[in-house]
């Protein structure tokens, strides 16, 4: 058993001088130092302090706690500055080097000049500098200038922290606003919203509601319908009936209906929103979000109207080659398709697994290659990149590296001023396609090009806004290709068998535990009961039986992160029984860790440890790692403020806020799992997960495994949701404005 949870310590308050900086991280605000408290002592103190420089006098509110390998040290929960309270701590403060030019030496000089005046100068009178020998005008300026922005800086900071904004957003706002941050936090707080990444309404309202704002405000009632279609956006929404909108903001606001329609005005008048009427309903969409989805309806019509040269002169012949180069025969839905293939410009090619739809891309590949066609191929995700490239033996990228993503920009250096260089695009797994990357895929792609997108339109739609596969094919105005035949070398796999079960409403063919077969149901009602079944056949049962490593091999896919069978708990459990820390009953030491992982419930941190398997929560341009990318911990540094994680061999070092970026990965939830494979994977099936169970859940977990599938749980949840279809809920108009192009 684990070792029993450490009861929460008690909330202190320390009060000192920063001695040193042992380790700061400038994006993040993480630091480590060293502070000597009024008592004398010199004791450590991690967490977030945008800013602090060596010096500084502080008041620090937090706890101590122990870390295993560095000792006792103090966890800052928040804390605010001081002013030197000694001549000797306003020099060590001044030429700690916050200010350009002042040495400890020119600190000295300044803090005898004026002695316990020194900041009111700095503040008021800057120019009596000169005073001080050894500094000119020129000089006095530079000082000056850096002395206000840090204490600009810091004001805004220190306002915004004592209004329950944390560190790392703090600094966001601070370096989008600068010298304005304050005004623009008082004045109308809601910008934060629309303008600063990561300030969501919720922080905005509450700081509002704090500065005495006011809570029937024409201000209020614009941000909280942005907000609204926002949150719809992440539900897959590209637009929302006018009346579902104001019906839901005034839930949320608590508003009466002339004062959102009065909101609703302010927007559509400043274009944040776009109103039109579609199919006889009044909708409402985010600018972007609505000319995106437009767009790429215009885009897909020029492509497939533009001329271009004939891949091959003769259909008949190329087919001929093909067939004897690879000595394969095609079924007649596979020669259909690849007839297609070499005619149409823009094409889906669609189907579940075991239907051929990898054997068919080789022969596109291969007759485009011989021809001399420049092909790229591409995937939304690196795992699912990785996989076409082995499939294949072909190059492919990322569709954020094909158009050349710009991480300090934010944009892609591909568009229409720069296409691509290609006579065919390839993107699979596009199922995972949402709308801004379709937009900023089809920008970059030059008319005269071919497009095949490949994808199974049955798994789950993409995680972002839209459902771009399904609305293509909707729509019935461009080619698609759709591989329904199970090819006998697949139907000996009941994982094929019972997918394809399952994406017809189905249910599975169930098989006796320990027959010769990969795929099984284990029935068990109770969640404890299905939690002590799956921790028994990740760490035992699969692994004898199948010689998979558990760490390595197995993965639990489960609908929902909270709960007793999310993900949350579900790490937590699997990491204490394959990875246990030293001490506890289940085994040998992991060594010490990082903590990481906070998810946005604010639920509590888990230590990660050297060999836990982690993964990748959002893209990170600079490290190169990206949504999904899983590893493995290989290393923990200093105060378990840094470690280091190979991606297959590839080592990344994680420090600061981008440790935020990783989460245990023993288990994750289906929608994470997309355009992924692995040898084994087991799911839960129940109840508690009623909201998310549908088909397509179902059929995007199965389809994930290689070798074997086990689900475990109540058959009454499983037929819940392989009768329950939830995709064509999401409201979009793709399908909509292809045909208005026709």
């Amino acid at each position: 058993m684990p070792p029993p949870p450490e009861k929460p310590r008690p909330r202190i308050t320390l009060t000192g001088v920063v001695a040193r900086i042992v380790f700061h991280n400038p994006d993040s605000g993480w630091t480590v130092l060293k502070l000597e408290t009024e008592h004398g002592r010199l004791v450590g103190a991690v967490g977030r302090l945008p800013g602090v420089q060596a010096g500084e006098s502080l008041k620090l509110e937090g706890r101590w706690q122990r870390d295993p390998k560095y000792g006792r040290q103090f966890q800052i929960d928040s804390y605010s500055n001081l002013e030197p309270a000694t001549l000797e701590g306003l020099e060590r403060f001044l030429g700690s080097g916050c200010l350009p030019g002042v040495g400890p030496a020119t600190a000295k000089r300044i803090v005898g000049r004026f002695k316990e005046k020194t900041l009111e100068v700095l503040d008021r009178e800057p120019e009596r500098l000169v005073e001080v020998s050894g500094i000119g005008r020129v000089k006095v300026g530079r000082i000056a200038k850096a002395w206000k922005e840090q204490r600009l800086a810091r004001d805004a900071l220190i306002f915004l922290q004592q209004h329950d904004v944390s560190a790392a957003l703090a600094i966001r706002i601070v370096r989008h606003y600068g010298d304005a941050s304050v005004s623009v936090a008082k004045s109308n707080p809601y910008r934060l919203a629309e303008e600063v990444s990561g300030v969501g309404f919720g922080l905005a309202d509450r700081l509002a509601q704090k500065l005495g704002l006011g809570h029937d405000t024409v201000e209020r009632a614009a941000a909280g319908l942005l907000f609204t279609l926002r949150r719809a956006a992440n539900e897959g929404h590209t637009y929302l009936e006018r009346d579902d909108l104001l019906e839901r903001a005034a839930s949320l606001l608590e508003l009466d209906a002339p004062r959102l329609q009065e909101g609703l005005a302010s927007l559509t008048e400043r274009r944040a929103v776009i109103q039109k009427d579609i199919l006889e309903r009044r909708t409402v969409a985010l600018s972007d979000l609505s000319r995106a989805e437009i767009s790429i309806a215009q885009r897909l019509r020029q492509i497939q109207r533009a001329a271009t040269v004939p891949v091959v002169s003769n259909v008949e012949a190329a087919l001929e080659w093909w067939r004897k180069h690879q000595g394969l025969e095609l079924a007649g839905a596979q020669e259909a398709a690849l007839r297609q293939a070499l005619s149409e410009k823009v094409m889906v090619l669609t189907g579940g697994p075991g239907t051929g739809k990898t054997t068919l891309l080789k022969g596109i590949l291969d007759i485009f290659e011989r021809k001399k066609q420049r092909v790229l191929l591409a995937a939304p995700t690196g795992r699912a990149a990785n996989r076409l490239s082995e499939t294949t033996g072909s190059t492919v990228k990322t569709v954020h590296r094909l158009l050349e993503f710009d991480p300090h920009t934010l944009r892609f250096r591909r568009d229409r001023r720069l296409p691509l260089e290609a006579d065919l695009v390839v993107v699979d797994e596009a199922s995972m396609l949402d709308v801004p990357l379709t937009y900023a895929l089809l920008q970059a792609i030059p008319d005269r090009a071919r497009l095949l997108l490949v994808g199974d339109v049955d798994q789950l739609p993409s995680v972002g806004p839209g459902k771009v596969l399904q609305d293509i094919i909707a729509s019935g105005e461009l080619a698609v290709a759709r591989l329904d035949e199970i090819f006998r070398q697949a139907e000996a796999s009941s994982i094929v068998v019972n997918a394809h079960r399952i994406r017809r409403g189905l249910a599975p063919v169930e098989e006796e535990v320990g027959a010769d077969s990969d795929f099984f149901f284990i029935q068990r009602d109770d969640p404890e009961d299905v939690l002590r079944t799956i921790k028994k056949l990740v760490s035992e049962r699969i692994p004898r039986q199948f010689g998979v490593d558990p760490k390595q091999g197995i993965q639990v896919l489960t609908p929902m992160r909270r709960g007793l069978l999310g993900t949350e708990n579900l790490n937590r459990e699997l990491q204490a029984l394959l990875n246990p820390v030293l001490g506890s009953s289940a085994g040998a030491s992991a060594g010490p860790g990082a903590e990481s992982g906070a998810g946005p419930s604010g639920t509590p941190r888990l230590r990660l440890r050297t060999a836990d398997r982690v993964m990748q929560i959002r893209n990170n341009y600079d490290l190169d790692v990206f949504n999904g990318d899983i590893g493995t911990v290989v290393a923990s540094g200093t105060n378990g403020s840094r470690i280091t994680v190979s991606y297959d061999g590839r080592r990344i070092d994680y420090e600061g806020q981008a440790l935020d970026e990783l989460v245990l990965a023993y288990a994750c939830t289906i929608h994470k799992s997309q355009g992924s494979e692995y040898p084994c994977v087991v799911i839960p099936v129940h109840t508690q997960h009623f909201v998310m169970l549908q088909r397509n859940l179902i059929y995007t977990a199965v389809t994930r495994a290689r070798r074997l599938v086990v689900l475990v749980g109540q058959m009454r949840a499983l037929r819940i949701a392989i009768s329950t279809r939830k995709e064509e809920r999401r409201q979009t108009i793709l399908a909509w404005a292809l045909r208005q192009n026709s």
